[in-house]
């Protein structure tokens, strides 16, 4: 019967991730995808789990059967997890109409993650306790509760892959909820079952409480039971700020995508699971656990000090080319070997620490429930410290190397901690002869230290190649600037002939390359220029300032707030790019706001005049969210009379797909939406997506008659330093219009905040090049738009030929540009 209930929690396992995905994904839609919001909704996450663990013991009664308390509790989290898929919105929309802004809206962050989360976690937490009682509260009983954690992560592993790679890419949050609501009943079911033929169970459950009193009056005596709680907190927080730091080292050896962070996970998962099944093995015939436990910590560092050298010194170096594969598929199983082969034994030694801190602490007699509470709740009091101040400070403070070597030291103290009391008990009872035992002691802590000194830092290339960097190692530009920030890692670069290159999640994001000034300057302007009283504007995505500084030097526009979620990024740019970006970080016009911009937008009251979007790469993970219906409906009901929202889509590392949803999302809020190209070689590189507050005509005179008033000679020498320098030739790249399109998008996706599909199909386009392909496809419906622009019929001929001749169709392919980026 143990090996059935194996299954259960492995059951229970694969339903609990698939949540958590689920749940996490909803919440950030309107708490923010910041590393605050984001530590926020995990602390709370699993803050409700420590709660759970300590809370049943103590309020549900011995007496109950462990196995129908585990399957109650199983149904709760079924119930609950179909009720938050429906309540969250709701809880959403009174959020963003309270606003969530500033110190009073971080609170309000907290209480509204508390609300939707602490309920089924909390539920969560409670089951391993419940099923203890099940077990004799012995070392080698609740050595069985090893395996049981083990089952349970095997199945979280299984929940993981499961979400990422199918639920959520081929369905839905609502279909994924569904899914794990069934296994939850499943598990549930199969419980009850399984309780009404296990008598003994119940009977051991009864003696259990008869006994506690003098069972838990005794606790006090058991020896250094609070050195080993504090040894497992010790644990949980190394284990989950060494795994904050190495998700975002691998995140930028893997790509950023959804599927790579499904992969680092559920490796992470496995090597837990591995050692809670082998430390459960090893717990049943240790004769000395809390020992056994000690030295598994020593061990750590060593683990640790592996990855270190892995992430850093040996994986950005493999000769790697991940464009030339032949499937997405054959990159995601690479990925897989290379996270294994990095960060798996760590995981492998944290897994093994539970059950030996179980076995260490348990006595004969004694309420299983509280004493696995009890360790439960310590390692996950201590993962919610690492994880928090790993993301929040550690890494944006001292950067990675230190964060590690804090981590390593503390894996460190916590084994000295277990091994020095029974090392001195020893040296007492043997006197002299007993000195020698401390040998292998010092010996470990010696090289420990040693191990902690030679962690090496992230290599600047990394940064800022990411998956490209073997490729990239011989001609890779001079590093200006490297910087680990509090929600990613940035670098600025300079290439021959003084190419400056802004890179961020792996990756060349910005720079002065002629085709990338275009489309940063387009995108710019067009949002300025075609409307007619552009005095507001909201700049999403600061990334090089170009785009901001194009928009900052209409001087018609008064106000220009730039929504930033990394505070790295205007202090780089405003040392590194001023000369291409107008000084724009430094302009009395400008406000920065340090926040997830769809978070600002949604909680902000503003209105503004243009609204212009340039975010991350949609297979980035959280960047699809800035793609949604909802979030560009919200940014219309944010425009005042005659105002525009411009966005950027790229075609290069990307899918015909991808592209598809990103275009007919837009469409879905802006029925006549307009395309402009941006071309590169006579090929299509990248796009500009225009919608307008109401649909009125572009007045050619009026654009033609701005540019040559001397008050805008700034923006006119911007237009002529990318090649359009008159309004014939920047309104010339016009691409399509929604009107057109119809057939070319019959198959699209719209990405909905429910159902963020663009991140699942733009991470199968990564490493990808056919933007020339997808490009050609558009135009291929381009009709001159005779009802888009007024003005006098000279311009509007002009404009007519300088569409007809504008690039695109496909011709002999040419090489695709080496920085991949803009």
């Amino acid at each position: 019967m143990r090996k059935v209930v194996v299954l259960l929690f492995f059951g229970s396992g694969a339903a609990a991730l698939v949540y958590e995905v689920v749940w996490l994904q909803l919440l950030e839609l309107f708490v923010g995808s910041s590393a605050v919001s984001v530590g926020v909704l995990l602390g709370t996450f699993m803050g409700g789990m420590c709660l759970g663990s300590l809370l049943l013991p103590r309020y549900v009664s011995a007496r109950r059967h462990p196995l129908r308390v585990y399957a109650a509790l199983e149904l709760a989290i079924g119930v609950l997890g179909v009720v938050l898929l429906f309540a969250m919105p709701l809880v959403g929309r009174v959020y963003t109409a309270w606003g969530g802004y500033g110190v009073g809206g971080f609170l309000l962050r907290g209480l509204v993650a508390a609300l939707c989360l602490l309920p089924p976690t909390m539920a969560m937490g409670a089951t391993l306790p419940a099923v203890a009682r099940w077990v004799e509260s012995t070392p080698a009983g609740v050595s069985w509760l090893g395996v049981f954690y083990a089952g349970n992560i095997a199945g979280a592993v299984f929940g993981c892959l499961l979400a990422a790679f199918y639920l959520l890419r081929v369905h839905d949050m609502a279909t994924a909820t569904y899914v794990a609501a069934a296994i939850n009943v499943e598990v549930a079911a199969l419980a009850f079952f399984l309780a009404s033929g296990s008598r003994d169970g119940a009977a051991r459950a009864a003696a259990q409480e008869i006994g506690e009193p003098r069972h838990e009056a005794s606790e006090g005596t058991i020896p250094a039971a609070g050195l080993v709680y504090a040894a497992i907190a010790l644990s949980g927080f190394c284990a989950l700020a060494a795994e904050v730091v190495w998700t975002r080292l691998l995140a930028l050896l893997l790509g950023a995508t959804v599927y790579s962070f499904a992969i680092i996970l559920a490796v992470y998962l496995f090597g837990l699971g591995i050692g809670s099944a082998l430390g459960s093995l090893a717990a049943r015939g240790a004769a000395d656990p809390r020992r056994a436990l000690g030295w598994c910590q020593m061990a750590i560092v060593g683990a640790m000090a592996w990855s270190a050298a892995m992430l850093t010194q040996s994986l950005p170096y493999w000769p790697i080319n991940v464009s030339i594969s032949r499937s997405i598929w054959f990159n995601y199983q690479l990925d897989l070997a290379r996270a294994l082969w990095a960060i798996l034994p760590a995981p492998i030694l944290w897994g093994a620490s539970f059950p030996l801190a179980l076995a260490a602490v348990a006595r004969p007699g004694r309420d299983a429930g509280r004493v696995v509470g009890t360790v439960y709740a310590a390692n996950t009091l201590g993962a919610i410290v690492g994880a928090l101040s790993a993301s929040l400070l550690l890494v944006s403070w001292l950067g990675s190397q230190r964060a590690q070597q804090i981590v390593m030291a503390a894996s460190a103290a916590a084994g000295l901690a277990l091994l020095l009391p029974a090392l001195v008990a020893v040296s007492r009872s043997r006197g002299i002869r007993g000195a020698g035992t401390a040998i292998p002691l010092v010996a470990a802590t010696a090289v420990a230290a040693l191990l902690v000194a030679r962690v090496p830092p992230v290599p600047g290339v990394l940064v800022g190649y990411g998956r490209y960097t073997a490729t990239w190692l011989n001609s890779a530009a001079q590093m200006l600037f490297v910087g680990e920030g509090l929600n990613a890692s940035i670098a600025v670069s300079r290439a021959q002939g003084g190419l400056l290159q802004y890179h961020s999640a792996g990756k060349v994001q910005a720079s002065s390359l002629p085709a990338d000034m275009r489309l940063q300057r387009m995108l710019g302007h067009l949002t300025t220029l075609v409307p007619e009283r552009p005095r507001s504007v909201l700049v999403i995505g600061c990334g090089a300032g170009v785009t901001a500084g194009a928009v900052s030097i209409d001087p018609r526009v008064e106000r220009v707030t730039i929504a930033e979620i990394e505070p790295l990024v205007p202090r780089a740019v405003a040392a590194y790019f001023g000369s291409t970006n107008h000084d724009v970080v430094k302009s009395p016009k400008v406000r920065i706001v340090l926040d997830d911009a769809r978070h600002f937008l949604l909680t902000s009251g503003e209105k503004f005049d243009a609204i212009t979007s340039d975010p991350l790469d949609p297979w980035v993970k959280g960047a699809a969210t800035l793609y949604t219906r909802e979030f560009f409906e919200a940014a219309r009901a944010h425009l005042n009379p005659g105002g525009v929202v411009t966005v950027f889509v790229q075609l290069y590392e990307s899918s015909p797909e991808a592209v598809k949803s990103e275009v007919a999302t837009f469409f879905e809020a802006f029925p006549r939406g307009v395309i402009w190209g941006n071309t590169h070689l006579g090929r299509g590189y990248d796009m500009v997506l225009l919608g307008q507050a109401e649909p009125a005509p572009i007045d050619l005179d009026a654009m033609d008659a701005r540019l040559k008033d001397p008050r805008f000679a700034a923006v006119q020498r911007s237009l002529e330093e990318i090649g359009m320098g008159s309004a014939v030739t920047l309104l010339g790249s016009f691409a399509g219009r929604a009107v057109d399109l119809p057939e070319w998008l019959r198959d699209a996706s719209i990405n909905r905040d429910r159902d963020l599909r663009l991140q699942y199909l733009a991470g199968m386009g990564l490493n990808q090049y056919q933007s020339a392909r997808i490009y050609a496809d558009i135009v291929r419906y381009r009709r001159f738009p005779e009802d888009l622009f007024t003005g006098s019929e000279t311009l509007k001929q002009s404009l007519r030929a300088a569409v007809e001749r504008a690039p695109g169709s496909l011709t002999p392919p040419a090489p695709a540009p080496q920085g991949a980026g803009r």
